[in-house]
């Protein structure tokens, strides 16, 4: 999938602490990209962030749908190029057709993993079907080790097997897990799978303790090790865990992608749709895409151009990698506590507090059993730790325990409800009469 509009790794609101028990999870929350285009469909794109640039060998990840492509037009992107990566498709509903310069002319369908490797160039062209009326799925990279990254085109298909689970079941794509192990080769260990859980369901799955692991949540919402995730959430793990504890904290069925894979050690630079270690090794390949150099081949037919790429910034590209895995020992001394939600009853909101230090709060007026919401605030020097996030899932969680009912006039409390489901049964619309009233309640 290619991103004609992403110019640079952009901003995140960052990592938030675990629970004040178990391993310390990071919930990397997702982005809205548009890939362009009169009737753009827009994806949820968690990796990467500043916060992360990784996840083992896993550099990137795109999460869409269900998108309705009579409105949107669906997926049609022109054959465009990729170096020193493996792009996985993914579905959950829909269909892909997929023409490369190899000469690979597949579908990606639900279930079925496509595995595209364009180490030194290569270039494709992905169109949603005529078929296809919503379209779900995700899009991930794999970034190539130094060694390999020059490696020849190459395409994998496959399609495995389920495998029941005590209250869910798993789909393993990439690598071994749950007793199943996918027989298509990778560069670096990886873990890759979709993992689905019935209403209210919990599973631990034995993992590789030298693995780092990322649960992105499609459906739903879960708990990671304590922590929640909703949905388009990325929940991060570091090494030294031998097991994942999940529980979907949900009455519907709950599905999330699975990644894991050691920790990546090299540094790479990211830009468009290649994966270097140098800038002038990305400008290189952008002139030879722009040139048709032989670097990247032939896309036979797809019906249209070639996707041009997009000006390079004005400065150097610069490599980046992720922090260094903190000393376990050093860790477990210095690590600060979790942050900590409480309600403050005579002031009317909810705050949080980071090692004891107000970091933000949100405000709300009782009207009968509504808590109307109607303002949220993080301070500055908290700012991009996904404490808004955590704060008001909190809050509106303690309104649910209290049986009253969420009025969201902030437009944080608003924007977070859109895109967790988990509330909309105590959610009340936001009414001129509500409205009225607390400007009245408010002078």
């Amino acid at each position: 999938m290619s991103d004609a509009e992403a110019r640079s790794i952009g901003p995140s609101r960052g990592p938030t602490a675990a629970g004040e028990a178990g391993p310390r999870v990071e919930v990397l929350s997702a982005r809205d990209v548009p890939l362009g285009g009169p009737r753009a469909m827009t994806v949820r794109r968690t990796l990467p962030q500043r916060a992360r640039t990784l996840i083992g060998a896993w550099c990137f990840a795109d999460h869409y749908g269900p998108d309705d492509v009579a409105e949107t037009g669906g997926m049609d992107v022109a054959p465009h190029p990729h170096i020193g990566l493996q792009t996985v498709s993914w579905l959950f509903s829909g269909e892909i057709e997929h023409r490369d310069s190899l000469g690979i002319h597949a579908f990606v369908r639900p279930g079925e993993l496509n595995l595209m490797t364009g180490g030194n160039g290569i270039a494709h062209s992905e169109v949603s079907t005529p078929a296809t009326t919503v379209l779900h799925g995700v899009q991930l990279w794999v970034a190539l080790p130094g060694e390999h990254r020059h490696t020849a085109r190459a395409f994998h298909h496959h399609v495995p097997r389920p495998v029941a689970l005590d209250g869910g079941e798993v789909r393993v794509f990439l690598g071994s897990l749950a007793g199943d192990t996918s027989p298509v080769p990778t560069f670096t260990p990886l873990l890759g799978a979709e993992v689905t859980l019935q209403p209210r369901a919990s599973v631990t799955l034995a993992v590789d303790e030298r693995f780092e692991h990322g649960l992105l949540v499609d459906q739903g919402e879960v708990r990671l090790a304590g922590t929640p995730l909703g949905r388009s959430d990325l929940g991060y793990l570091g090494p030294g865990q031998a097991t994942l504890s999940i529980t979907n904290t949900t009455d519907g069925a709950a599905r999330m992608i699975l990644l894991g894979g050691p920790p990546f050690d090299e540094q790479i630079v990211m830009w468009w749709n290649f994966v270097g270690r140098a800038h002038d090794e990305i400008v290189r390949a952008r002139e030879e895409w722009q040139h048709a150099s032989d670097r990247f081949g032939e896309v036979m037919g797809y019906d249209g151009d070639r996707l041009p790429a997009p000006a390079l910034p004005g400065v150097a590209i610069r490599p980046r990698r992720n922090p260094a895995p903190p000393n376990p020992e050093r860790h477990a001394m210095a690590t600060p506590a979790a942050p900590v939600v409480r309600r403050v009853e005579d002031k009317h909101r909810y705050e949080i507090l980071v090692d004891g230090v107000l970091a933000g709060f949100t405000e709300y007026l009782d009207r009968d059993e509504q808590r109307v919401f109607y303002h949220t605030e993080i301070g500055d020097a908290f700012a991009g730790q996904g404490l808004a996030s955590r704060l008001v899932r909190q809050a509106l969680t303690d309104v649910r325990d209290a049986g009253k009912r969420i009025v969201p006039v902030c437009p944080y409390v608003a924007g977070f409800l859109e895109k967790h489901d988990g509330f909309a049964d105590i959610t009340d619309p936001v009414t001129p009469d509500v409205r009225h009233w607390l400007r009245e309640a408010l002078h």
